[in-house]
């Protein structure tokens, strides 16, 4: 084992936070030999259910593991803007997991691998140490507390990170996810992805995602909470669809690279995951993000140092914070546009190159189709000259009312 950041000795890590990133860091710190405790609030093992889709690059990731949280494969995608359509079919497919499956999946390997996990503990606050940093956490609700030191804390606890907080990091900026489970149309196919492009509902999409034959999700990413919910009613109500259940979350929206690492008297802390924003501001996907993460984390624990892992997933999540720029100003006639440039070609470089390789995809489509790199530099220059745009983020905006 190569030495870490406290010399010979190896660090003891605690993880605050049995999330997707925190578990699978977890794994593989302790495959390779180091100490690691998993610190989780919740009681039980059972993740709030929410249905996602993710690239295959998921499966690269985690292996044979990938596969205990697939419910579905997606091979088709049919984008809807102004009465246009446009369709992308996948070389590889996309997969739909249960978030709920993935936690339980990576908390098995996790422990399969030495780390130990610990629930019902409830993150309250860190100080330095002479041998780290000592933590305290609440035990059993509110009759017992516990103090413990450790060479490495690594905040996993989410958009809204005590860790982080704790360690002097600025909260992260968030948006509503909402999405409703309805029963699947009979024109829908089940390995078929329907996105809509409404900018007066959402500066994002309208997804609905085939969960199985029969049933699938239907959503979209605002920017108020309220009037998220009211709109996505409102076009229920016109895909004649009755929701079933409602699924909600606040995720990180990335506006900057945040640094993963901060050095407290003696220890250390890092943040990864949502707790660091590592979210494709694009669409607002973190799982395959915060799985990168996990790896450029556990990578600086080991040497002591950032390594390419890190330094690749900021130049993805840079880039795709660009590309949400460019079309965050788009208006209903700039998406329509936008799908009558998805010639065959591009709609077959689309479906070769996915949306977690957006150098790669970007240096192509401008390539084939330079009117979509004009087009994006109008949406650049637009969101430039908005009184309401700060530098380096994108910024908030009410929804125009159709």
């Amino acid at each position: 084992m190569r030495a870490s950041q406290s010399g010979a000795t190896p660090p003891d890590v605690a993880i605050i936070g049995g999330s997707a990133a925190g578990l699978f860091t977890a794994s593989l710190l302790a495959r390779r030999g180091i100490a690691v405790r998993v610190f989780e609030s919740a009681d039980r093992p059972n993740a709030v259910p929410r249905c996602l889709i993710v690239t295959n690059r998921y499966r690269d990731l985690l292996g044979p593991l990938a596969e205990t949280a697939c419910v579905n494969e997606i091979r088709r995608f049919e984008l809807f803007a102004d009465g246009r359509v446009a369709t992308v079919t996948l070389e590889l497919p996309d997969v739909v997991i249960e978030r709920s499956k993935l936690i339980r999946a990576l908390e098995q390997e996790a422990e399969s691998q030495g780390a130990q996990i610990f629930r019902g503990h409830r993150f309250l606050g860190l100080d330095a140490h002479r041998n780290g940093l000592s933590f305290k956490v609440e035990c059993d609700g509110q009759s017992h507390r516990r103090e413990m030191v450790a060479t490495t804390i690594v905040g996993a606890d989410g958009a809204f990170s005590t860790v982080a907080r704790a360690a002097g990091w600025q909260p992260q900026p968030t948006v509503p996810l909402i999405q409703a489970v309805v029963r699947l149309p009979q024109d829908v196919a089940p390995d078929t992805t329907r996105i809509w492009f409404r900018p007066d509902d959402t500066p994002y999409f309208y997804w609905l995602i085939p969960e199985t034959a029969g049933r699938g999700v239907l959503g979209l990413i605002g920017e108020d909470e309220r009037d998220t919910r009211r709109v996505l009613e409102r076009f229920l109500a016109a895909q004649q669809l009755e929701p079933l259940e409602i699924q909600a979350a606040r995720v990180p929206l990335y506006a900057r690279w945040t640094p993963v690492h901060r050095r407290i008297g003696n220890g250390h802390a890092y943040v990864v995951g949502d707790a660091a924003g590592q979210v494709k501001v694009s669409t607002v996907g973190g799982v395959v993000t915060g799985l990168q993460g996990a790896m450029g984390v556990a990578e600086a624990i080991l040497t002591g140092r950032p390594g390419r892992e890190l330094r690749t997933l900021r130049r993805e999540l840079d880039l795709h914070m660009l590309l949400r720029k460019a079309i965050h100003r788009f208006n209903t006639g700039d998406y329509s546009k936008l799908l009558s440039l998805l010639n065959p070609d591009v709609q077959q470089l689309l479906g070769v190159v996915h949306r977690d390789q957006p150098i790669k995809l970007l240096r192509k489509l401008v390539l084939r189709r330079p009117h979509l790199l004009l087009l994006g530099l109008r949406g650049l220059l637009t969101s430039a000259l908005d009184a309401g745009t700060t530098k380096g983020s994108v910024s908030p905006r009410r929804f125009r009312r159709s």
